[in-house]
């Protein structure tokens, strides 16, 4: 069953005078479940290691949310998303998801991330680092929420974390996830060619790319890392697109889906996904050399 919970509201008291109070957020954050502030906690400080700062980094995004003039929109469509979310499932997908979905007010941590706490799934939305992102209108939302979603899917139903001995094996298995998990969204917008990244002309650009991107994807696995991989992450650039690799995954799942049904593609193993990949990047990658 899934659980909605809009814990926005109570983040919003953690001010004083327009000033972030620390100690009344980790208060706060207790309503999520008691001591999961130290995950949050945690997550910050690795930043703070990796040379962010709180005044630069933290600080001003969390200050700007209470008078950020999308709040109330965020807000207003993350509850007309998530009201009758579980029916829609259910049509599409014929199974259901044990699964919260929280709105909060978090440290920076992410605009949507998946964890387990206290033995329940919650899919993570963190108001902050949405108004920050822009990614408050109605698609970037659906698109965030549904995606997510896919990878709860996966996990319940199939599998969702492998471990693979080689590199090149374990970003096929990312490529594929993602792929599961932008299908996912798709089937619930109802659109097979619905893309939450889908702006300034994005899906015109991979459709244009898509045989030299897949094939550049293929030569790039023996050598690639998460320092140089070009495909995962906005801030990365394949030919001046992010996310490319969400792109190709989709297109790689929709290709499997010709011959085998999306409940079972999830639980394929790293191995099968890999040689499929390899049929696949042969098939279609190979235009570019022509």
């Amino acid at each position: 069953m899934i659980g909605i919970l809009n814990l926005l509201p109570d983040g919003l008291q953690v001010y004083d005078r327009g000033r972030f109070c620390l100690e009344k957020w980790k208060r706060y954050i207790q309503a999520l479940q008691p001591g999961c502030e130290t995950m949050f906690l945690s997550d910050m400080e690795a930043c703070l290691k990796a040379g962010y700062t709180w005044e630069e980094n933290f600080l001003p995004v969390l200050e700007k949310v209470p008078r950020h003039p999308a709040l109330k929109m965020l807000e207003e469509n993350f509850i007309l998303l998530t009201a009758g979310l579980e029916e829609k499932i259910m049509a599409r997908f014929g199974r259901g998801l044990d699964a919260d979905i929280v709105l909060y007010l978090g440290l920076c941590n992410g605009a949507g991330w998946v964890e387990e706490i206290d033995g329940r799934t919650k899919v993570l939305l963190g108001a902050e680092k949405i108004l920050e992102l822009q990614w408050y209108a109605l698609s970037d939302m659906q698109g965030l929420i549904f995606h997510e979603l896919g990878h709860v899917y996966q996990a319940r139903w199939g599998t969702l974390e492998r471990q693979t001995e080689r590199c090149e094996k374990q970003f096929v298995w990312q490529l594929f996830t993602e792929g599961i998990a932008m299908v996912f969204e798709q089937e619930l917008a109802g659109d097979s060619r619905f893309f939450h990244q889908d702006k300034e002309g994005w899906l015109q650009k991979c459709e244009a790319l898509f045989p030299r991107m897949l094939f550049d994807f293929a030569a790039d696995l023996p050598r690639m890392t998460r320092e140089n991989q070009r495909f995962f992450g906005d801030w990365v650039r394949y030919e001046d697109i992010g996310d490319g690799g969400y792109y190709l995954g989709a297109r790689f799942v929709r290709h499997l889906m010709e011959k085998t049904p999306f409940d079972l593609l999830i639980s394929l193993d790293a191995d099968q996904v890999y040689d499929a990949f390899l049929f696949f990047a042969r098939q279609y990658g190979k235009e570019k050399e022509e």
